[in-house]
């Protein structure tokens, strides 16, 4: 088995741009935030975390099992343990919104998919705040989830965001459903589910129809400074931002804008645009509560056994299609909705 994937929240094509500013402030934080994210990618890839060992007390089935986790502007994971599963909230900002988006999250897939955790068993759902100094992004390493405080000069602290936990959560869950690779279209899908799921814990938490939802990923982690409403729009790919500094959005709607290239392991960050705009055109059409609609089928896909780990494009939207036909029947609004959002975005579903 292949050690999972250590996924970040901030685009490495956003960080890379950054990297080159003509701001030596900010480009040797870009620079530092992306040495940070190889290193650990490399530890993933060398030594494969061990899985938490048994709870003394372990949390009654359907219940959230959270430990938070102190860096100290370090980058030593997982740090000082400093809040526990029921224990009181902290003066620590930070500690309380990642405990408490952690689980928005566990909510969201046990009470709409019946999932306990992200492994179906109670998998404790670890984090670690104030990690790094300056260090302007978010990760999931396989075993637990690290937030920096972000630079304070483009970006917040990453316990802000409620999605991109949810995202990297959803990171976990992939990696013990589908294992999608990490590269090229496979790779697109795996970016594409997570902000599926992290864009319905927002909505879930927040109780919004599929209307009401800004359908944006991100929100939330810019200053004032930028330009720009999130790192990325499931609704209107390539709008998210478009800043001096940062660059515009660089993500394609539609297959015909589809990026070729090496960098960001074949586009993945990128390229998820065009699935994630195919979810927006679904779950608008179906409307109602997105993550009863075109979050079920594709929750049931993702969790089907029927997915590729090479998976591209057109072979998701059969599957979805396919999940469709077997929740509610072949020629129903959902197969109509899922069919049509495919080819909105110039997928064939079929």
């Amino acid at each position: 088995m292949h050690p999972p994937t250590r996924c970040g929240a901030l685009p490495p094509h956003l960080l890379e741009h950054l990297a080159q500013s003509s701001n030596s402030t900010r480009a040797s934080r870009a620079q530092a935030t992306l040495h940070a994210d190889q290193r650990h990618r490399t530890a993933r890839v060398d030594t494969p975390s061990p899985a938490p060992g048994a709870d003394e007390n372990p949390p009654k089935p359907g219940t959230p099992n959270r430990t938070i986790y102190d860096a100290g502007n370090s980058e030593t994971l997982p740090g000082a343990e400093v809040r526990a599963e029921g224990t009181p909230e902290t003066d620590d900002a930070s500690v309380t919104r990642a405990y408490d988006h952690l689980g928005a999250t566990y909510r969201l897939f046990s009470e709409v998919y019946g999932r306990d955790s992200l492994d179906g068993q109670g998998l404790p759902l670890l984090a670690t705040v104030h990690y790094g100094r300056d260090y302007a992004n978010a990760f999931w390493d396989g075993t637990q989830m690290a937030f920096g405080d972000g630079d304070r000069d483009l970006f917040t602290d990453f316990t802000n965001a409620l999605d991109v936990i949810a995202h990297e959560l959803t990171h976990g869950l992939i990696e013990r459903t589908a294992r999608l690779i990490y590269f090229e279209q496979a790779g697109a899908l795996n970016e594409h589910l997570a902000d599926v799921f992290g864009a319905l814990t927002e909505q879930y938490a927040a109780g919004e129809s599929a209307e009401q939802a800004t359908w944006l990923i991100g929100d939330g982690l810019f200053t004032p400074a930028v330009e720009g409403a999130a790192l990325r729009s499931m609704k209107a790919p390539g709008t998210a931002y478009d800043d001096d500094v940062l660059g515009k959005d660089p993500q394609p709607a539609h297959m015909d804008d589809y990026v070729d290239t090496y960098t960001d392991n074949g586009g993945v960050h990128i390229n998820s645009g065009i699935p994630n705009r195919a979810f927006f055109l679904a779950a608008t059409e179906l409307g109602g509560n997105a993550w009863d609609t075109a979050g079920k089928i594709w929750y049931e896909t993702l969790v089907s056994g029927q997915v590729a780990r090479d998976a591209t494009f057109a072979q998701f939207a059969s599957a979805t299609s396919g999940t469709a036909v077997r929740l509610h029947g072949d020629g129903s609004a959902e197969v109509k909705a899922v069919n049509a959002a495919w080819e909105g975005v110039g997928v064939p579903a079929a």
